[in-house]
């Protein structure tokens, strides 16, 4: 049985019975960010040394900003970033003036991993070496085989610097509903709207 209430934007969940009959109180960080936020304004590289805030690079621009978990693995290297990469032209056409991938990586992978991938023009490929923006997104998560905390998955749509709609893999690290697809087809709803 469990229990859960909103305390000062923070989720407190009690679980009845714990380890030994007693009770176990588990804490959770912030609420992640949600439809309607700001982007927060926190600093990332892209290329080997060039620092960017993410609300600036979006500003007034409407675009998509997707989180990986990391840099090279075969969710986010096979299926994820190729689906934006292969889908640039035609989420253009539908009014698309960014797209921006963010990983906890350093720069020199991110680096590594644009020029293997070829976004170059397509997409921006930004490092959070120590995870400042994914930890103000609130979409962190602790991945032991990927080296601790890294990105949850995820695409936001992303207008006039706010969240317009966030799509977040269930799991955190699944490859399904964060895809370029959804997202076009959001964006064909809302033009038909």
């Amino acid at each position: 049985m469990f229990a859960a209430r909103i305390l000062s934007n923070s989720v407190v969940r009690t679980c009845a019975r714990g380890p030994a009959g007693t009770r176990a109180l588990h804490v959770t960080a912030s609420l992640a960010i949600k439809e309607g936020d700001k982007l927060p304004n926190e600093e990332l590289i892209e290329g080997q040394s060039t620092k960017i805030k993410l609300a600036d690079l979006f500003g007034k621009k409407r675009g998509i900003l997707i989180g990986v978990p990391g840099a090279f693995t075969p969710g986010c290297d096979g299926k994820h970033l190729p689906s934006y990469v292969d889908n640039f032209d035609e989420l253009q056409k539908k009014g698309i003036e960014v797209i921006a991938c963010i990983a906890v990586n350093d720069q020199f992978v991110m680096t590594a991993w644009a020029n293997e991938r070829q976004t170059e023009g397509k997409v921006h490929m930004l490092a959070d070496p120590q995870a400042k923006v994914t930890k103000a997104l609130k979409m962190e998560k602790d991945l032991a085989p990927l080296g601790g905390i890294r990105s949850k998955r995820f695409s936001m749509l992303i207008e006039n610097g706010k969240v317009a709609k966030m799509f977040v893999e269930p799991d955190g690290v699944g490859v399904s509903c964060s895809l370029s697809d959804n997202m076009l087809e959001e964006l064909d709803n809302r033009a038909a709207a």
